[in-house]
């Protein structure tokens, strides 16, 4: 019999809330940690010990025995290093102790982690700092500590430390918007994002048989199974008994986390599935989604499953994305992309809605490269995911408002006079009602857009310092040309339609898979960087560069250095795919099928002997010969082509675009021609088949 799990009783249950800190903390050190989150307020050492104090007591309550800064470098998952509470006493026993320096500060070795040149590598030295705006947690026996890690000269070594500045950018521009609308009651604006996650379960037996899947997280090798997902019949369907009870304690261990784990379901491709949480403020939807993606493995484990969460684990069938809601939010829980019942209000949003659709334009290229990966490379633009042109889909109300903005007429009838967009008289503004388009990079769905590019394996940090910088600068554009006029509602209709009207190239409701969608694409002048290797020289144009050191996101040198390591990923994992692929080839695919010829051979030999007919024999041999000395000089192309690689990481990336990637394709090729001419006793992994449905 399932145990009842009440919900609303472990929900955050194995995190130190506000709560926990009101009811653990004298109110004087309360207070000060409130003014620390909401002002910058250092915490005075005083204060620190007694909040490290109260976090050690509740930890060791929980069963937690060690602590650990957890942060996030630039590998896209999480690091920790773990120290215990004990602390040695004269007579040769330990107390447990937990200073506040300690929880403010630690120095993990940051020699190993991608720094992109920031540091060299003998200079061993990273620091974390603690995010007190990040409540801290326990999981497997340790207390951890939420914090940004920066290197001995202050560059920052991670990913939350930019987002963190990004937040707080947008937040002080779009509070200049919101005072000239006379809005003196929002403190803080809040970039919020709910961030979807797909994800493959395969039994961990067949797992473990397939060298590609366990050292690339992709199959690099399989013909289609007879049965694929055309018949549609996996997508919302009944879920297994055994990927439910996983499904189950995913949720459970989720939810005692804090995590908002809100929707579960099967996705489109066999074995593929979906995690959807509540929308939430950026920085704990990052911190949220590197939990679970976490969680998502480990808990698959007890279940004897893998999960997986490469972009395209299988050819042929749907990958697996990370679709990222984002909004802005007022502190007092207005939306400031959810069209308003006053014309006040609607004027605001179409001023909020003209500097995304103008922002999204001018910066097309860094929202590109904030999530191109090998991996991703799979599925942009591959008609299951968006395209790798980047545009903006309105729907249908929207776009006719947007229309009649730039056309100077009233969007419910074009006879009309003039919309204006004045703050005392404007039409109402219905929220959008049509169909989702699917194919759409940002949709606006209601009150938030959906930026349906992010790779499923991908930290969502990338993306919202893009969302949140970019918006920043038009805003900033906004408010310098809106603050200095005399007449703020003409200056208002003018900033307004001049934006729509430059900018209304991104927006497209059309098919973003089709042909003519490229074509006319490249008639508007927008960028199709369709890999990562075409797509990264740009992440570190001028343009781009200015925008993010004007609002202090990064140095330039810190942006460089993300633009080098975004280049050494892309190169090293190819090099590790194309390795791993050769040693499969060579050493399991060739084998299996030349015994299986040999086999045949036999056969064909004894039968030929007693005069029986021998055309099955025959035909099987020739094809199987041809086959296998193709994949060995597709082998041998690509085993002289690694070698072959050149000196500059850029000319790497474009050399393993140009032509590791075409001879990894053309071994693939003849691999999977040989497993559709092989018996399957011999065949030496299990098949697509056998992964799918099993």
């Amino acid at each position: 019999m399932n145990q009842v799990v009440n919900i609303p009783e472990i929900f955050g249950s194995d995190v130190f809330t506000e709560a926990s800190m009101k009811q653990r903390l004298d109110p004087a050190v309360y207070e000060a940690w409130k003014q620390c989150i909401s002002t910058g307020t250092s915490l005075s050492l005083d204060n620190a010990n007694a909040i490290a104090n109260a976090m050690k007591d509740w930890a060791i309550e929980k069963g937690a025995t060690h602590y650990t800064h957890w942060f996030q470098p630039m590998t896209g998952i999480t690091a920790e290093k773990h120290d215990s509470f004990i602390t040695p006493t004269g007579d040769g026993g330990v107390l447990m102790d937990f200073s506040g320096k300690e929880l403010v500060r630690g120095e993990p070795d940051a020699s190993s982690f991608p720094s992109g040149g920031l540091r060299a590598t003998f200079e061993a030295r990273g620091y974390t700092a603690w995010d007190p705006t990040s409540f801290a947690f326990i999981k497997d026996g340790s207390l951890y500590i939420p914090t940004c890690f920066f290197s001995y000269n202050g560059d920052a070594l991670d990913k939350k430390t930019p987002l963190l500045r990004s937040c707080e950018e947008v937040s002080r521009e779009a509070l200049r918007i919101l005072r000239l609308f006379g809005d003196s009651d929002t403190k803080r604006v809040i970039a919020c994002v709910g961030a979807e996650q797909e994800y493959f379960l395969l039994p961990k037996a067949l797992y473990a048989q397939r060298e590609d899947l366990r050292l690339t997280g992709r199959t690099l090798f399989g013909a289609p199974a007879p049965k694929g997902q055309e018949l549609d019949d996996h997508y919302f369907g009944a879920i297994r008994t055994r990927v439910s009870s996983y499904m189950k304690d995913l949720d459970e261990q989720l939810w005692r986390l804090g995590v908002l784990s809100k929707t579960k379901h099967n996705e489109a491709a066999p074995c593929q599935h979906e995690m959807a949480p509540i929308y939430s403020g950026a920085v704990h939807a990052c911190d949220s989604n590197q939990l679970a993606m976490e969680i998502m493995k480990k808990c698959a484990a007890k279940h004897d499953l893998v999960c997986l969460l490469h972009e395209k684990p299988f050819a042929g069938i749907n990958g697996s994305g990370k679709h990222n809601n984002w909004s802005l939010a007022t502190d007092t829980g207005k939306n400031l992309f959810s069209p308003g019942r006053t014309p006040r209000q609607n004027a605001r949003f179409l001023v909020f809605l003209a500097a995304f659709i103008q922002g999204v334009d001018e910066y097309q290229d860094f929202l590109r490269c904030t999530v191109a990966s090998a991996g991703n490379d799979h599925r942009l633009g591959s008609n299951e995911a968006p395209p790798a042109i980047v545009s903006i889909y309105l729907g249908d109300e929207l776009n006719a408002v947007v229309d009649s903005i730039v056309r100077g007429t009233n969007y419910t009838d074009p006879t009309k006079s003039m919309m204006r967009i004045g703050v005392d008289a404007m039409p109402a503004i219905p929220k959008d009602t049509t169909d989702r388009n699917r194919t759409s990079p940002l949709a606006f769905t209601g009150n938030k857009f959906e930026f349906r590019m992010p790779g499923s394996s991908q930290s969502v940090a990338g993306p919202n310092i893009a969302l949140n910088t970019i918006m920043a600068e038009e805003l900033r554009k906004f408010a310098d040309v809106l603050e200095s006029t005399d007449d703020f509602d003409s200056a208002l209709q003018k900033l307004v339609c001049q934006a729509l009207s430059d900018h209304k190239r991104i927006i497209f409701s059309g098919n973003g898979y089709s042909q003519q969608w490229e074509e006319e694409a490249a008639r508007r002048g927008l960028s199709n960087l369709s890999s990562t290797a075409v797509c990264l020289p740009t992440y570190v144009s001028e343009k781009n560069i200015d925008l993010v050191t004007r609002h202090g996101i990064f140095t330039e040198h810190e942006f460089r250095a993300r633009f080098a390591i975004h280049l050494e990923s892309y190169n090293k994992h190819l090099a590790i795919e194309a390795k791993t692929m050769l040693d499969m080839a060579t050493c399991q695919i060739l084998p299996a099928a030349l015994r299986y010829s040999h086999a045949l051979t036999d056969g064909l030999i004894a039968k030929k002997s007693i005069g029986a007919a021998c055309k099955a024999e025959s035909s099987l041999i020739a094809k199987l010969t041809t086959h296998c000395d193709w994949l060995y000089d597709a082998c041998e192309k690509l085993r002289l082509d690694l070698q072959q690689l050149p000196g500059t990481p850029e000319d790497t990336a474009l050399y393993c675009h140009d032509t590791i990637i075409p001879d990894m394709n053309s071994v693939r090729e003849q691999a999977d021609a040989l497993e559709k001419l092989t018996a399957k006793d011999y065949w030496p992994f299990p098949t697509y088949a056998d992964l799918l449905f099993y």
